[in-house]
């Protein structure tokens, strides 16, 4: 039982990676085993022989479970991303609005001891609306990676690096990053490219891995000394990331390849947008019903 369970956390975590909406650190988060996620990955960079052993195993099942996840989600989105923009972007609206509700519940007992640090909001609300911003009076559309040069090459590591840090953190999704950035539809088309046999992206998905790769080495004690030594600032700077990365979701359309007019009240889709609450409280009970087998280190 707890193998399967930890090939549907894998799996469910790859649903969140694969979107720009909620991160996949996010679902670890809300569906109780983030602690063994992040402890895993630090016993891997640091932990003993015996720790390396058993965190391999973890990693192994969970990440089997990601595959198959990301797989399913990249030949369906590549499609949708494009011809359906408006109804998936509220869907990620829909994951991020109301998870930021639910980790405020989880995490109720740590804020509400330490107010002082809820500046830290306005931080991470600010530090992806500056980004966003930024990204949007610049060139306005999907980086072009079909041409790749070292500045290419350069550009697309330093993002890979900064997304998967979003990934692993509970807070904006790695694939809103990819999205400000401008090389979500290209990493995305390219992976579903590499998955038809097609390997003219290979090199720039190799960069991007090893952006990703590297990310993971520097970020991940960040994060675990953080949760541990200034958690209730940690998770107030996540929250902040939540609430910037709807204002991110909202201005997608204008990075696409053919760029398209932000989301506005007459192109959002409520049907969606209470889909996505349906899957984000859907987790929660998953949660709870999968309890106390939620926490798996074998």
């Amino acid at each position: 039982m707890k193998k399967i369970l930890t090939l549907i956390h894998g799996f469910c975590m790859a649903l969140a990676d694969s979107v720009p909406g909620v991160s996949g650190g996010t679902v670890a988060f809300l569906l109780g085993f983030y602690d063994n996620f992040i402890g895993a990955l630090d016993s891997m960079i640091s932990g003993t022989r015996e720790e390396r052993k058993k965190a391999l195993l973890y990693l192994m099942k969970l990440g089997a479970g990601w595959v198959v996840g990301f797989t399913i989600a990249v030949l369906i989105l590549a499609n949708l991303f494009e011809s359906h923009i408006y109804q998936v972007s509220s869907l990620f609206l829909g994951f991020t609005f109301f998870a930021i509700p639910l980790v405020l519940f989880e995490e109720k007992e740590c804020l509400g001891k330490s107010k002082s640090r809820a500046f830290f909001i306005l931080i991470g609300t600010a530090l992806v609306a500056v980004i966003t911003y930024l990204n949007s009076i610049g060139n306005g559309s999907s980086f072009d990676i079909s041409d790749p040069g070292i500045g290419t090459f350069a550009y697309v590591f330093i993002v890979g690096a900064i997304a998967i840090c979003a990934m692993i953190l509970p807070g904006i999704s790695g694939s809103t990053l990819l999205l400000i950035f401008g090389i979500y539809l290209p990493i995305i088309t390219g992976i579903k490219d590499l998955l038809h046999m097609d390997f003219h992206a290979f090199p720039v998905l190799f960069v991007f891995g090893l952006g990703i790769i590297t990310g993971i080495i520097c970020i991940i004690k960040i994060i675990k000394n953080s949760l541990k030594n200034h958690r209730a600032a940690t998770v107030y700077l996540i929250i902040g990331l939540m609430i910037g990365s709807l204002y991110a979701i909202a201005m997608g359309p204008t990075t696409l390849d053919n760029p398209q007019d932000a989301m506005a009240l007459k192109t959002f889709s409520p049907l969606f947008f209470i889909i996505g609450a349906v899957v984000i409280y859907g987790m929660q009970l998953f949660k709870k019903l999968s309890s106390p087998t939620a926490v798996v280190t074998e």
